[in-house]
């Protein structure tokens, strides 16, 4: 491996920029993301989160304790762009349903603004989200990587990817055609109702246009990071390397890392965990839809305790119930409970829909039922906890050292670190 030097001589770190969109699902794991690859190389990796002030709140503990500990974690604010919002409502999640699409409209408006700080620091690599389509164009002009940093699986990039070329077929039929079977997705066939399946594909809105020109930037820029492990989705893992990307880091979960000197997530709480301590084992269901609410203790924490029985999800990739809500998590439902087959659907009858008035409202006798079934000794439930404990152990050796997380991090530093030394004789 090539290495860079600075005017002295001597070896200088990987400066690498990460650019996250305005959503708390997309926020936290690059944030854990750019600390995993400091901590990784602490000699070597230079990393900066690029965010507006609010964001920058959300983040705050994680770079702090990175920080702390030594690793070269810093923050760069700028403002958010001026798209109606109130004051300090600079994310979703945070931002009430109707500013939702001026939270959208702000990736384009922030273009000019991530453009001209790129070019004043010049970074020697650019980690940005899915919806900045546009920082390929500004790292080719900078002479840099761009990486797209996707904070979701390749089962549900894939399945996405591919219901996008019969488009027309599904806006045809509408709602009242049967469902739609995902064409050209390895191993088992997935059928999804057009009721659950995004809003892109249904009609156009920010993203439906969007869409060319992001698939367009992913296969143009140096490669993409998921935020998966290669046991998780091995045959979509292959698939996905294979047609979507130039190269793949599979670099999951980046939440559960291998360093205990990374924070992730929130403060914690000790009251919750010491409460939960009080209740005898697997007695307990953990209730959490996703960065859309608050939950003060650190969710990983909460979810290892002894008394956890089983996890009523909205089936969010960074979240075994499955209760999903919006946009993709209809299709991480299908990963979870017939493909990996680790988690039980809380609800089959009725109307699922990522739309609000479409859907009807989940009865209180199918929570208890699904939950009962779930929680009782033997069946299902067992065999569910069983897969996800072992997938659990299998997530823990690949960001550990040697397994295949831990294997593609350092990857893809070597990869960057070549990149910024062969054009090193340009600059100079």
């Amino acid at each position: 491996m090539a290495d860079a030097m600075d005017s002295d001589g001597r070896h200088r770190p990987l400066r690498v920029f990460f650019l996250p969109f305005f959503a708390k699902g997309h926020l936290i794991p690059m944030t854990e993301l750019a600390c995993r690859m400091a901590a990784a190389r602490p000699e070597e990796v230079d990393a900066t989160m690029v965010v507006t002030p609010a964001n920058a709140a959300l983040i705050a503990t994680t770079v702090t304790r990175a920080a702390a500990r030594g690793y070269t974690v810093h923050v760069l604010c700028y403002p958010f762009p001026d798209v109606g919002m109130e004051r300090g409502l600079e994310c979703l999640g945070v931002a009430p349903a109707h500013d939702v699409w001026p939270v959208y409209r702000a990736v384009d408006l922030s273009q000019t603004i991530h453009e001209a700080l790129l070019l004043e620091h010049r970074p020697d690599a650019i980690v940005a989200d899915v919806p900045f389509w546009w920082a390929t164009d500004i790292a080719a002009e900078l002479g840099v990587p761009r990486l797209t940093f996707n904070p979701v699986g390749v089962f549900p990039q894939l399945a996405m990817k591919n219901l996008v070329t019969v488009r027309s077929e599904i806006i045809r039929a509408g709602d009242a055609a049967p469902p739609v079977s995902v064409p050209g997705l390895p191993g088992k066939e997935i059928s999804i109702p057009a009721s659950e399946l995004p809003n892109f594909l249904l009609w156009d809105d920010q993203l439906s246009i969007s869409w060319d020109r992001i698939k367009a930037s992913q296969l143009a820029g140096f490669g993409v990071t998921v935020n998966t492990f290669v046991d998780l989705e091995q045959t979509y893992c292959h698939e996905f390397s294979r047609v979507d990307v130039r190269r793949a880091y599979f670099v999951g979960p980046v939440s559960m890392s291998s360093n205990t000197a990374v924070h992730c997530g929130g403060d914690g709480n000790d009251e919750c965990l010491r409460w939960l301590s009080t209740k005898p084992s697997r007695s307990v269901v953990y209730v959490c839809f996703g960065s859309w609410a608050y939950f003060s203790p650190q969710q990983l924490a909460v979810l290892a305790h002894p008394s956890v029985g089983a996890f009523v999800s909205h089936c969010g990739w960074n979240s075994v119930l499955t209760w999903p809500l919006m946009f993709e998590q209809f299709i991480n439902e299908r990963l979870v409970t017939e493909v990996v087959a680790f988690g039980a659907r809380v609800w089959g009858g009725g109307k699922r829909s990522v739309r609000e008035g479409e859907l009807e409202t989940v009865p209180a006798e199918a929570v208890t039922r699904a939950v009962a079934g779930i929680m009782a000794r033997g069946g299902d439930g067992d065999k569910a906890r069983a897969r996800a404990r072992e997938l659990a152990e299998r997530a823990r050796a690949e960001v550990g050292e040697g397994g295949s997380s831990w294997r593609d991090i350092h990857c893809l530093i070597d990869d960057l670190t070549e990149a910024m030394a062969s054009r090193e004789p340009q600059l100079q």
